[in-house]
């Protein structure tokens, strides 16, 4: 593996527990990243933790975010605040003999650091990476966005520079006094699926098929 694809493990990012499931190379950070559609924000404001779920896109070595010029969740990230972005998928249940060992396959990516704004130019290149992110294709078919709606948009960048992956996968691991319980043990699947797109009565038009929700 390219010693620059690895990324330098911090007091931060080292797992402490289960450190045997992390990872902290970039193709599998990277990988996670793109599969997910919705991070979740934690950071601080006026001695208060807030946790906001919202959509992002990545380009690189940046992940990029958005809202409101007015949003309260923008006006902190500008000042260049400590952030933390987790991104999680759920992969599977996993149901152990005893209470105590039943757990969840997934996949989850967590990045430090503190957010820039992105100058004017960028911007709209950001703005496409989120609709990209979601529904690849989708911005070519869509109505761009106009000047006022650019102005009222504030776009964060936050560099891929301290962060890590855990990942737990396959069955459960129950104690050896318990393998002989009349107990069923195993793993049941659990995936994001798309159903049949739903007009909105206006349009009258055949929904188009992505990619991304081809069944």
């Amino acid at each position: 593996m390219n010693p620059e694809s690895v990324l330098e493990v911090t007091e931060r990012t080292k797992l402490q527990r289960r450190p045997n499931r992390g990872h902290y190379d970039r193709d599998t950070l990277y990988s996670i990243l793109d599969e997910g559609m919705v991070c979740h924000l934690g950071f601080a404001a006026h001695g208060q933790t807030f946790v906001v779920p919202t959509a992002y896109g990545r380009s690189g070595d940046r992940l990029f975010v958005h809202g409101s010029a007015a949003s309260r969740m923008m006006k902190t990230l500008a000042q260049g605040v400590d952030v933390c972005l987790t991104v999680t998928l759920l992969d599977g249940l996993v149901l152990a003999r005893s209470a105590f060992h039943h757990s969840v396959n997934y996949r989850s990516a967590m990045v430090f650091g503190r957010a820039t704004v992105v100058d004017e130019n960028e911007k709209y290149e950001a703005l496409r990476l989120f609709m990209e992110q979601v529904t690849p294709g989708r911005w070519d078919v869509t109505r761009p966005p106009t000047s006022q709606e650019l102005k009222g948009t504030t776009v964060l960048a936050l560099p891929i520079e301290e962060a890590s992956a855990k990942i737990r996968t396959g069955p459960p691991i129950d104690d050896p006094d318990d393998m002989g319980l009349s107990v069923w043990a195993g793993v049941i699947p659990v995936a994001v699926r798309a159903g049949a797109p739903i007009e909105d009565g206006s349009s009258g038009l055949v929904a188009p098929v992505y990619k991304r929700y081809a069944t």
